[in-house]
């Protein structure tokens, strides 16, 4: 009994079933193709040598005269020939076997392409032979139609016609092409009941299955049960499917390689050594002149870039295909070659040759990957003259080529050429829209795929999710996991991408939940983690992340390292920074580039000025943001004469500063109360080095001024600057007027600020210091009702220290720390002593509030700075460094406090707060006072 395709389709519309025979058969009930016209001149001896033939053939060869034209024209193709002989047929009606003819005009129609032709007329014979069956089935895996075969195959098992070897063969060919196991393996077992398993083809097409399934266990199975093992085509197919190692085996049997062994063995090869031995098999073959076997060396030598002997093979091949020069081309463009292969597709179209599709593709890859626009419109132009960019492939390379050479007019029109749009179309013109930085196109461009309702792929989503991240359009975003998770198009990529996404639009929860959710994270996992909690200040946690991923056992790359110095520049954590720098020495990571560049800033975020300039006398090549680091770190340090002799440094050695320098020197001069040089420097970016300044060169000069008393000159600048003053510049004149009571200039400063930045509670805490500097209470009253109208809230004073293996975190006047009672107890006595032997009295004009003597002095000693204080003298061991960030800048009261400490206890202390580093020793501080 047959047994039925389970998961097929059957229809009994598919297929009739044979009607009774009539007592006299006839072909008139075929149907009646019209004759054409005329046919082709060269044709013309032919039908006229048809109708001869046939004219003095007799009845019983005429049969056999019809079946060889029949086939003769299916060899040349010749449909329309073809069918004047099925008219013939029809009309003379003095055929014998109806069957044997009707078969050999199914065979021909097939080999033709006419696939409508040929079922037409095999679903109105008589009587179907197996022969039939087997000519249609040819026809539909010969042109693709590989889903028809297999159907038609489950209507012969159904219809209980009994297959043969060849009909096996056909329909495994289809089940390839569709990737079908299911159908490979019934197909496999009714071979076995048939006992067809000693059919050499039929076994080659079953391992073709297997092999195009990734089912390798079977394809070796079979291989090993063949009782004869000659067969050059079945080692053929193990050499595609297991490799070289095959190759060897082929070679031990005796059997003899074949030109398909060769490129068979050539496409397997993974490494250059076995490729070179290869080679010279095929010398003493002598097949090296073979044409498939030349290509198959090109492809070789190009993948393990060896570029040099690719180009001998091609040279030598002197009979070299189309396959021969595209191999050529590509060979250039995969090894970075562009201009290569640009002169090479020239050199085709001046040798008389015509590039054909897939080297205009090639070119166009290399004019984008080397964004050579004009090339590119010359290869377009190429493709417009020879109809070639209405190819859908085609087409979508033009708008890749020039989305990369950032001409988006041009893309959008390439895109608009295209007829039929398929989603890698769609795929493309949103991923260029995203590489020029166009998001808003290409989430509008990614809305019409969903109204057209047009399949999507990972690499569109992660498109959008980079547009989405940079809008900061969290419902966006929102919306675009929801349709991921609905539609099942998450995978790795996909997801890192949307923790990304979230973290930069400040959705650090749901950026946490996806990371959680991802089950095989990876490195890139990890490290977006990381990033995302740094982007939005939350350092510890991105330690601690970090940590947790070095536990894992997940193998750093040099973007989480960088990932990880960020975190601990930001909290000043100098033991965990050691840490680092001591995991990347055990690595053996070479501290060079932005790893060098990334140790620099992070040990003077941390304090550690002296080693940060040891990282840098370490590196072998220092490039401009290794320079600008460390110059940076000393202006942070208010070590502004070092930095402008490191800045006089590397102009000596040819590296030219850019406006990140400029910044960093600016920054330093404003932190040493350095003002000449500070104008100096700012005119030489300007005339020396053509840099415009941007608006944060002149906040840092502003400042300068400003620090320097010099506020009138200040708001001269100011006004005077071309571009509109930004937030910051104001900022800085501000603060300056608190700091020397202006209240004429702060006042304009004030309203600009709040002006340009109406919801930032920073400026509003700026205003009220300095009204309340000058005691204009009333004006602080207001000021602090307009923060409560507006539902803004100030900062509180927070100072962490890092003792041991954990941060410890200090809020003003807070007592939530476990040991807050001796931290208060200790600060208690420090002051005592101070007050008896260091004559301290607290200064309360720092305190902002208009309230008692005492309520002042109660204020500043809650300092949270002196709470830290107080913590380390209390848990550090004597004479060791004390080490304090803090979020807001020092109270004057509180540096006076820290320099008296510094002496009374003899200890160093560094404190690095919002502006910069002060480190005080021996009742003294580096920054002399200025900050």
């Amino acid at each position: 009994m047959a047994t039925v395709i389970p998961h097929m389709q059957l229809s009994s519309a598919s297929i009739s079933p044979p009607p009774p025979s009539p007592s006299l058969p006839s072909l008139t009930t075929f149907p009646l193709l019209k004759l054409p016209r005329r046919s082709t001149n060269q044709r013309y001896p032919l039908v006229s040598f048809t109708h001869k033939l046939i004219s003095s053939a007799s009845n019983n060869s005429l049969d056999e005269t019809y079946a060889s034209l029949l086939d003769h024209c299916a060899a040349q193709k010749w449909l329309s020939h073809g069918k004047q002989i099925h008219a013939l047929i029809i009309k003379r009606h003095n055929v014998d076997d109806f069957t044997f003819l009707a078969t050999k005009l199914v065979l021909f129609y097939g080999k033709c392409g006419s696939l409508s032709d040929a079922e037409e007329l095999f679903d109105q014979m008589p009587q179907i032979s197996i022969f039939a069956y087997n000519a249609l089935l040819g026809a539909y895996v010969s042109y693709g139609e590989t889903r028809r075969a297999i159907q038609l195959y489950a209507d012969m098992r159904f219809l209980d016609v009994r297959v043969d070897a060849h009909t096996c063969s056909s329909v495994l060919k289809a089940c390839a092409g569709e990737g079908d196991a299911y159908c490979g393996r019934e197909i496999h077992s009714y071979m076995i009941k048939l006992g067809f398993l000693s059919n050499d083809i039929a076994v080659n097409s079953l391992v073709t299955v297997y092999a195009r399934c990734d089912d390798l266990g079977a394809v070796k199975l079979l291989f090993d049960r063949r009782s004869g093992k000659g067969d050059v085509v079945l080692w053929n197919l193990m050499i595609s499917t297991h490799g070289l190692m095959l190759f060897g085996e082929m070679l031990s049997a005796a059997v003899t390689p074949t030109t398909y062994t060769f490129v068979a063995a050539l496409g397997a090869c993974k490494e250059l050594s076995s490729g070179v031995q290869i080679h010279a098999l095929i010398f003493k073959y002598g097949l090296c002149w073979d044409r498939y076997v030349a290509n198959a060396l090109l492809v070789m030598y190009s993948e393990c870039s060896r570029v040099d002997e690719a180009e001998r093979v091609f040279i030598d091949t002197d009979d070299g295909d189309s396959v021969s020069w595209n191999s050529m081309l590509a060979a250039y463009v995969q090894n970075g070659l562009y201009d290569e292969s640009l002169d090479l597709f020239r050199e085709m179209t001046m040798d008389g040759r015509r590039p054909d599709r897939v080297a205009v593709i090639t070119a166009l890859s290399a004019c984008g990957r080397s964004r050579k626009l004009l090339n590119g419109m010359e290869v377009h132009t190429f493709a417009l003259k020879n109809g070639f960019d209405l190819d859908l492939r085609v087409g979508n390379t033009i708008i890749d080529m020039y989305a990369k050479c950032c001409k988006t007019r041009f893309m959008d029109s390439a895109f608009c050429r295209i007829s039929q749009k398929d989603f890698i179309s769609w795929t493309t013109i949103i991923s260029g829209y995203v590489q020029n930085n166009d998001h808003m196109k290409a989430l509008d461009s990614f809305r019409d795929v969903m109204n057209e309702g047009i399949c999507t792929d990972r690499l569109m989503i992660e498109s959008v999710l980079i547009a989405c991240r940079e809008l900061k359009s969290i419902s966006a975003v929102k919306g675009i996991h929801g349709y991921v998770v609905r539609r099942e198009l998450s995978d790795i990529v996909v997801q890192n991408t949307i923790v990304d996404a979230y973290g930069e639009c400040g959705e650090v929860d749901h950026a946490r939940n996806t990371f959680e959710l991802i089950e095989m994270k990876n490195v890139v996992s990890w490290t977006t983690m990381v990033d995302c909690y740094v982007q939005n200040g939350l350092a510890r946690e991105a330690l601690e992340i970090s940590h947790r991923m070095v536990r894992q056992g997940v193998e750093l790359d040099s973007i989480a390292v960088l990932s990880i110095l960020s975190a601990a520049a930001i909290i000043s954590a100098l033991r965990k920074s050691k840490e680092i720098h001591g995991f990347l020495v055990r690595r053996c990571l070479h501290f060079e580039g932005s790893t060098a560049s990334s140790l620099v800033d992070m040990y003077g975020s941390c304090g550690a000025v002296d080693d940060a300039r040891k990282v840098f006398d370490c590196a072998e090549s220092r490039d401009l943001v290794l320079w600008t680091s460390l110059i940076n770190g000393y202006g942070m340090h208010g070590q502004g004469k070092m930095a402008i002799e490191l800045f006089r440094k590397m102009e000596a050695e040819n590296v030219s500063p850019d406006h990140i320098t400029f910044l960093a020197i600016l920054c330093a001069c404003s932190h040493s109360a350095l003002v000449d040089e500070g104008q100096r420097f700012f005119n030489t970016m300007r005339c020396q080095y053509g840099l415009e300044p941007w608006p944060q060169h002149y906040a840092c000069l502003v400042d300068l001024l400003g620090r320097a008393n010099r506020l009138q000159e200040a708001l001269e600048l100011v006004e005077a600057t071309e571009m509109e003053p930004t937030a910051a510049v104001w900022c800085a004149l501000l603060g300056a007027c608190r700091i020397h009571s202006d209240m004429e200039v702060g006042e304009i400063a004030a309203r600009k600020l709040l002006e340009m930045e109406p919801k930032n509670a920073g400026n509003y805490v700026l205003i009220s210091n300095m009204f309340a500097a000058a005691k204009r209470w009333e004006d602080v009253e207001q000021v602090r009702m307009k923060m409560k109208f507006k539902g803004l809230k100030k900062d509180p004073g927070c100072s962490w220290m890092e003792i041991g293996d954990r941060l410890h975190t200090f809020i003003t006047r807070d007592r939530s720390h476990p040991q807050c009672d001796e931290i208060y107890k200790k600060l208690a006595e420090i002051t005592e002593s101070l007050e008896r032997g260091a004559s301290y009295k607290a200064e309360t004009s720092y305190v902002l509030h208009d309230v008692e003597e005492v309520e002042k002095e109660r204020m500043l000693h809650g300092h949270s700075e002196r709470l830290a204080l107080a913590y380390g003298l209390l848990t550090t061991p004597h004479r060791t460094p004390i080490r304090i960030t803090k979020n807001l800048r020092v109270c004057g009261d509180c540096h006076t406090f820290t320099k008296l400490v510094s002496k009374h206890f003899q200890r160093e202390i560094v404190v690095r707060d919002a502006n910069r580093f002060h480190h005080f020793k021996d009742g003294s501080c580096s920054c002399k006072d200025f900050w």
